[in-house]
């Protein structure tokens, strides 16, 4: 028995466990006063969550400096380590932390500050769905344009 199916199993198995992890972590914020206002939670919610499931989670299922590196460099986004350490401790909100746990991914999400790295995912998921609208040749905005 090769070793690669066995590691594709645990994979999986971890996989779906930071899935009902997040989903506990969905319950709360769909009960939370701070969010009843918000419209369409409950699919907000689903949809972040799969964002944060396109990171690459450490075993605690937070997203590390590793993590958000790959995630930028798939989007075509190199950051510097410094950069990177900046966009971490916007999002959790200390210096101190250098990991992204989902409950900081969220509030950055539904929050009303407009962190940088919660900028890049929306402009990212936008321009995915103008890809599919436009039936053209897409119109390649640069990210030199976000502040």
């Amino acid at each position: 028995m090769s070793s690669g199916v066995q590691g594709g199993k645990a994979y999986g198995l971890l996989k779906s466990q930071q899935e009902e992890k997040l989903n506990s972590v969905n319950e709360a914020f769909l009960t939370d006063p701070k969010y009843a206002e918000e419209e369409d939670l409950a699919s907000k919610l689903e949809m972040f969550k799969k964002k944060y499931m396109e990171f690459d989670l450490n075993d605690q299922g937070e997203i590390d400096m590793m993590g958000l590196k790959r995630m930028l460099e798939k989007l075509g986004l190199a950051k510097t380590h410094l950069e990177l350490k900046k966009m971490m401790s916007e999002v959790a909100g200390s210096v101190s932390r250098d990991t992204i746990s989902y409950h900081d991914f969220l509030n950055m999400m539904l929050g009303k500050r407009n962190a940088i790295l919660k900028l890049i995912l929306m402009f990212e998921g936008m321009g995915k769905e103008q890809e599919q609208k436009s039936a053209g040749p897409p119109s390649r905005k640069t990210f030199s344009d976000l502040p």
